[in-house]
């Protein structure tokens, strides 16, 4: 089922994602392509939704395909130009690349560690992975106070319209999903019960709005 897969990487364009795909397919990794196209356009974030066609991979599969990437980029980076834009970043941006590994592509990654380690610092297995869970932690944290939507949400619920009903849900249950395939709800437990209480009550009002519009008109 397409629920057992979480999404592994973005691209901007099927033709990169396909070019993914098939890397993971040649190694034993299924596979899934979709879009972040959502059944409806609401944004909570406040950021601007960039439609991307992502490739979505079984969790369990994560670690095998960031290892098999690597793998690729050691290849490619044998043949590397030395002017290439990395070999100009500071250590400290370096090792920002190794803390953020999720913003960069597995080649950049790769050449970071090869860099730094080129100018005698020591880079390990051990940091790596230290790095790798703080920046899970980070990202785990909910997303910050949806006090504007939990507003809107309980002023269109009164109102009558599906808008609170659409409001309240993806308070409630929007996810996303980590670096590692982990998927958990973006907002805090205290908005989500908003959500669930707008959602709730908005499922009981809205239809009971369309029936008393109906029944007005017909009594008109």
């Amino acid at each position: 089922m397409e629920d057992d897969y979480s999404i592994f990487r973005k691209f901007p364009s099927l033709e990169q994602a396909t070019e993914l795909k098939t890397l993971l397919n040649n190694n034993g990794i299924e596979t899934v392509l979709g879009d972040n196209v959502p059944p409806v356009d609401v944004t909570f974030s406040g950021n601007t939704l960039q439609n991307e066609i992502e490739v979505r991979i079984k969790q369990t599969d994560f670690k095998k395909a960031e290892l098999l990437l690597e793998k690729d980029a050691e290849d490619l980076i044998e043949n590397i130009d030395k002017d290439y834009y990395l070999f100009d970043f500071t250590d400290k941006e370096l090792y920002e690349i190794l803390l953020k590994s999720d913003e960069w592509n597995a080649f950049d990654y790769t050449l970071a560690q090869k860099i730094l380690i080129q100018r005698g610092k020591s880079i390990d297995k051990d940091l790596l992975n230290s790095l790798k869970e703080e920046r899970l932690k980070q990202l785990a944290k909910p997303e910050g106070n949806q006090k504007p939507w939990i507003i809107a949400g309980y002023f269109f619920m009164l109102l009558g319209g599906f808008l609170g009903l659409i409001i309240g849900y993806f308070l409630w249950t929007s996810k996303k999903t980590l670096p590692n395939g982990q998927k958990v709800y973006s907002y805090a437990e205290s908005d989500r019960k908003h959500g669930k209480y707008i959602f709730f009550i908005s499922l009981i009002i809205a239809p009971a709005s369309i029936l008393f519009r109906v029944v007005s008109q017909i009594l008109n």
